[in-house]
């Protein structure tokens, strides 16, 4: 039997076929188009993912303890094969002895050790001496202050003594010390309210309320008005300020809390995160000097001051960029210029010169410079506005160059970093951790206020205690009125 042929396709079945896989190819191209840019996408929203899982205090201006995941790589110290402890020759540091003690006790044998002789101090022939430091233990005292009347012999008039302005209107109340001792443990100490009445009627025997403790706040506040008002003046006539901002909560709400302050003063207030809530303090809109920030766009609004970048962010936000991109080089280059430059500012400053000598800086300068066009070079503009962090960062240093280097311009005067607001911020967030968040705007506002008049005190050499204490006793310690160079 015959095998039947098989029938060729027609042109026009041949050119059907040809449309639909034409079709069929281009449906797929679109479709590789689309994964290749989701796959685009992906990779890059991967790569900011793990830029951001990376970040810790040492790259970017997270505190240390947000080290949770990642920690910051820290270089093994330099043994130098001494023993640890003190060395050999080392100045001691024992508890010195004192020629004047408050208080001397005398003990003499009773007997001789040898034929039972009844001894006494006549037969002394020399003595050991040790001193014992200790304090008393304290407890409350009632004083009753008696205001007398008294009639005039003469033309029969009754007359009332005046009471002490530390005595309150009330029968009975606490004096100056315990309410000065509540106002230390509540704004220095961290201590919260509960804690601090059971503290007081432990130590003291007086058994203050949790809402007496809570009150001395606001008067504490009030008392201390004066000197604060002070400070807010002297910080605006400065040569060198201090600014800076950071998170806190009252109640169930998130507040931004904004410090001003300089080497001797320091002023805390609440205000949104603007420029309005940084005028808030009163400080910047009339501030005409130099402006230590960490380049928070809100700084910006202030024209009449010249700015310092915070060397500190700078050289973290670097060491980020170094990590994102480790073949290239001119992120190391840029964070060696900057550092060279400090150690040059303080050794200047040591030296007693207005200005780095021109020979010492120049390396440095073009090493700076240098740095960020290779930068830009190797990280050009994107098109539309979002940047990548490395072209925003170097983009910053270019436009604002004569603002990241003024410690360099005047050393004597202007610091490299911005951790003196750091550091007046830090207690804030201790406070937070021990004693939980405030309730109230109001006691906020107290304690803020309490908190920059115990700053600035200690900065002038007064110890926190004796500064409140002088609050409440009617001899509120004030700033000296001499701006900082």
């Amino acid at each position: 039997m015959s095998k039947t042929p098989d029938r060729r396709p027609s042109y026009d079945e041949l050119a059907a076929l040809v449309v639909r896989q034409m079709a069929t190819i281009e449906a797929q191209r679109e479709t590789i188009a689309r994964l290749e840019e989701t796959v685009d996408r992906l990779t890059a929203r991967v790569a900011e993912l793990e830029r951001r899982l990376g970040r810790n205090s040492g790259n970017s201006s997270l505190p240390p303890s947000s080290d949770t995941f990642v920690r910051p790589e820290k270089k093994p110290p330099v043994k130098s094969g001494k023993k640890r402890g003190r060395q050999p020759g080392a100045p001691g540091a024992g508890l010195a002895m004192v020629e004047t003690p408050d208080q001397v006790e005398e003990h003499v044998p009773d007997a001789c050790g040898g034929c039972g002789k009844t001894l006494s101090a006549a037969d002394s022939v020399g003595f050991a001496r040790r001193q014992v430091r200790d304090i008393p233990l304290v407890t409350v005292t009632v004083t009753e202050y008696r205001a007398h009347r008294c009639r005039c012999g003469g033309c029969g008039r009754v007359t009332t003594a005046v009471l002490p302005e530390q005595v309150a209107g009330s029968p009975s109340s606490y004096g100056p010390n315990l309410r000065a001792l509540a106002a230390y443990l509540l704004v220095f100490q961290h201590i919260p309210v509960e804690r601090c009445a059971q503290l007081i009627a432990d130590v003291t025997g007086a058994r203050v309320s949790p809402g007496w403790v809570s009150s001395i706040l606001a008067e504490a506040a009030t008392l201390v008005a004066g000197s604060v008002k002070l400070i807010r003046a002297l910080l605006t006539l400065t040569h060198v300020l201090h600014v800076d901002e950071t998170t806190t909560r009252i109640g169930s709400t998130r507040r931004w809390l904004h410090v001003a302050c300089t080497t001797t003063l320091t002023l805390l207030g609440l205000g949104d995160r603007s420029r309005d809530g940084a005028n808030a303090l009163g400080v910047l809109p009339e501030f005409r000097g130099v402006l230590v920030h960490d380049a928070l766009w809100l700084y910006n609004g202030y024209p009449d001051a010249r700015h310092q970048l915070c060397g500190s962010h700078l050289v973290r936000d670097l060491t980020a960029v170094a990590e994102d991109h480790p073949d290239q080089r001119w992120p190391e280059q840029i964070r060696w210029a900057l550092a060279a430059l400090n150690k040059q500012a303080a050794k200047a400053r040591a030296d007693g010169l207005i200005e780095i000598p021109p020979e010492r800086a120049e390396i440095y300068l073009k090493s700076f410079h240098h740095g960020i066009l290779v930068g830009l070079s190797l990280h050009p503009r994107a098109p539309g506005r979002k940047q990548s962090p490395a072209r925003n960062l170097l983009e910053r240093l270019q436009r604002r160059a004569a603002d990241v280097l003024r410690f360099a311009d005047f050393p004597g005067w202007v610091p490299f970093t911005n951790n003196t607001a750091e550091r007046a911020l830090r207690p804030v967030k201790t406070q937070v951790k021990i004693s939980g968040c405030h309730q109230s705007e109001a006691g906020a506002a107290a304690w803020l206020t309490i908190r920059s008049y115990l700053d600035s005190a200690r900065k002038h050499g007064l110890s926190a205690f004796d500064a409140i204490h002088r609050a409440f006793t009617g001899n509120l310690w004030m700033p000296p009125v001499a701006l900082d160079a």
